[in-house]
């Protein structure tokens, strides 16, 4: 993976979400765009594809599944849906254990409070890792933002169709 984007959300349709493929060379990382080989000045010929391991997207909330280790909620974009799981459990979860007990916390408390902003016809914008379960892209949700303004959508839109064309290389 390109180290500057390492730190990066790709802003992507759930289309694109849904297009990814399992990188061939990197563990927990899916290829986006299309792959064609390139020339360039600093190493000659070579693949050009973009790795994503985290993912943005807007959409409105369609389907909401609370459970008690976990939220499973739905959003849809106007072109697909994307599943995405909140977890829930960082008090009981063994992976939180490593963690200063203040910081679990306090993680706890805004995960909590975002999962219950989260409602049936909400426009939210999630942030999270992405990956397969069941052979299925799902976003892993770190992050989940309510939106007020109603040109939100339409603005991750055209951003999403700029990135596409001039870092992703996105064929439509």
């Amino acid at each position: 993976m390109d180290p500057s984007q390492q730190n990066t959300h790709a802003k992507l349709m759930t289309r694109d979400i849904h297009r990814l493929r399992p990188s061939p060379t990197e563990a927990n990382c899916f290829s986006l765009g299309a792959i064609s080989w390139v020339s360039r000045l600093d190493v000659g010929y070579g693949l050009s594809t973009v790795s994503v391991q985290t993912v943005e997207t807007v959409g409105t909330i369609v389907s909401r599944d609370m459970a008690e280790k976990f939220l499973k909620f739905s959003i849809d974009d106007g072109i697909g849906c994307v599943t995405c799981i909140m977890w829930l459990n960082q008090l009981t979860s063994s992976y939180f254990s490593r963690f200063d007990s203040s910081t679990i916390l306090l993680h706890s408390r805004i995960t909590r409070r975002q999962a219950r902003d989260i409602r049936i016809g909400a426009v939210a914008r999630v942030r999270g890792r992405v990956g397969l379960y069941r052979g299925v892209m799902q976003i892993t949700a770190t992050n989940v933002v309510i939106e007020r303004d109603p040109n939100t959508e339409i603005l991750h839109w055209l951003e999403c169709v700029r990135l596409g064309r001039s870092c992703y290389r996105i064929q439509s």
